[in-house]
């Protein structure tokens, strides 16, 4: 029975458009509850039982004595919610037991961003001699130019990217949604050289593949290539600080708002459902805030001489004593 629920549980996922690593992440935390628990009726699963699991979890520790994640609790947690509020839409169960559990609050470092200067620095590492290196570069153009995702990037076809029109169609991201994306004159001057010259090598053994990004066996470039490729080029540029694939996407978002873009136009980029998801790669400029406020707001550019303006609270205070007398 417990395997027919997770079935149909990952079937509504899907159907929800979730994609398949939340999917295979929800129901492989909610079955993990119940191995954990030794529940075979969902309906025996009482709140203490659930707040008596989450409690162990914040005393787990691996066999390197390190616990788990606020990140990966958050998870796990919001796992087990979820299913139970799909057994209760379902009428499996009557009365939800996780309805009134609370995640923890998750706690979002502050995500490093590449300056200008480190993202050239890597950007200029790959071997422009090379056909694989002219892949690499544009590939990293198009990682620093649009802040698209890793697993984007390598399904991306060859009809996604709009030279002519300058932008890069990103078909069922994050949650299967569809975004079109500016790709700037550099990744299109390094796309168009790449497409024209390098990728027919590249395809020759299988001219049917539609993939933008392949390597020398005709395949979708992987994203452990790229992983890879990245910290690489990190090392060679002699960059210290952690460089993925995502800290392109960071770096991005980051310069596009330290530049004076719109959030919301940077949150329709980047694929946000949530605003606040933006917010959180942007939390780095928190620093500069003050900054932009004394140089941006009509007040603080007032040139009134602040100390003459100000209210003469002597004044003020001595005329209210004196009518309360």
């Amino acid at each position: 029975m417990i395997e027919d629920l997770l079935f149909r549980f990952r079937e509504h996922l899907r159907m929800l458009g979730r994609s398949p690593a939340t999917v295979k992440a929800y129901a492989g935390h909610a079955k993990e509850f119940l191995l954990a628990t030794g529940i075979t009726d969902a309906k025996k699963v009482t709140t203490p039982m659930i707040e008596s699991w989450i409690t162990g979890l914040w005393d787990y520790r691996n066999d390197r004595d390190k616990p788990y994640s606020n990140a990966t609790i958050c998870i796990k947690i919001r796992s087990v919610k979820r299913f139970f509020e799909f057994l209760e839409k379902t009428n499996v169960i009557f009365i939800d037991p996780a309805q009134f559990i609370k995640e923890p609050k998750k706690t979002t470092p502050i995500k490093p961003a590449l300056t200008p200067g480190e993202a050239r620095r890597i950007l200029d590492q790959p071997n422009l001699s090379t056909l694989t290196g002219i892949r690499d570069r544009t590939v990293l153009e198009v990682l620093y130019a649009t802040g698209i995702r890793l697993n984007e990037l390598c399904s991306l076809t060859i009809y996604d990217a709009d030279l002519q029109g300058g932008v890069l169609r990103i078909n069922k991201g994050k949650g299967s949604k569809d975004r079109v994306v500016p790709l700037g004159k550099h990744a299109v001057k390094f796309l168009r050289e790449y497409i024209a010259k390098v990728r027919p090598r590249f395809s020759q053994k299988n001219r049917t593949s539609r993939y933008l990004f392949m390597d020398y066996l005709c395949s979708p470039v992987s994203k452990a290539v790229v992983s890879i490729m990245i910290r690489k080029c990190r090392k060679a540029a002699k960059i210290k600080k952690q460089v993925t694939a995502h800290t392109f996407r960071h770096s991005f978002a980051t310069a596009l708002v330290k530049n004076g873009a719109d959030v919301r136009a940077v949150q329709k980029m980047l694929g946000h459902s949530d605003l606040k998801t933006t917010q959180g790669y942007i939390r780095s400029l928190g620093l500069d805030m003050k900054k932009e406020h004394r140089k941006s707001h009509p007040r603080e550019r007032d040139k009134e001489n602040i100390r003459s303006s100000g209210p003469r609270i002597k004044r003020i205070k001595g005329s209210y004593e004196r009518r309360s007398l």
